[in-house]
């Protein structure tokens, strides 16, 4: 016999996100031990939303990232392999746009002078082959961080700050932006 049981209980829902955020098994993203661009996650509570990216992280190896390797007015995967993705279990404003609860393909074009930061509903695709414009729930110009020290891998960072709100974070090479988050009330 199957017992099927359903809830609204938001306060349910909030805790088993938290739970499931406190006892994630990192490992489960990671690549193989001998993958030059590992899978692996960043992730964080904001507020009550559990954020998770998921993406692969290459690292720089003597080679020009930007404007060789990854390049300038493009879109890119932002890692390598699969399209990295980002999903959250609430509603949440990013740079001030709001986007339901869910799981998104982010994209990025780097340029020389700003990044567009791109959200998919195609997050599972190959590099951006199979990439889609239509496919776009939003797009963001935002500013380019040049490092003062270079970055050997590619790493996200999710940092929860206080009044609900938090950073994405983004660094590799000589390289890096940040999304402002919020959780939507």
């Amino acid at each position: 016999m199957i017992i099927f049981s359903c809830t609204s209980n938001k306060t349910e829902e909030k805790q088993v996100a938290k739970d499931e955020h406190a006892h994630h098994d990192h490992s489960v993203h990671a690549g193989a031990s001998n993958s030059k661009s590992p899978r692996t996650a960043a992730m964080a509570i904001i507020g009550s939303n559990h954020m998770h990216i998921d993406y692969a992280a290459p690292s720089v190896r003597g080679r020009k990232v930007f404007g060789g390797l990854v390049a300038y007015d493009e879109v890119w995967v932002t890692g390598a392999h699969s399209a990295t993705s980002i999903s959250f279990n609430e509603d949440l404003e990013i740079e001030g746009e709001v986007f339901p609860a869910g799981k998104y393909a982010l994209f990025t074009i780097p340029g020389k002078e700003s990044w567009t930061v791109i959200l998919n509903t195609n997050f599972e695709q190959h590099l951006a082959d199979d990439y889609d414009e239509a496919k776009d729930v939003a797009r963001f110009t935002i500013p380019l961080h040049v490092l003062d020290n270079s970055v050997e891998q590619l790493k996200f960072e999710v940092v929860s700050k206080e009044g609900n709100q938090g950073e994405i974070i983004f660094n590799w090479a000589d390289r890096g932006f940040v999304l402002n988050v919020r959780l939507v009330n």
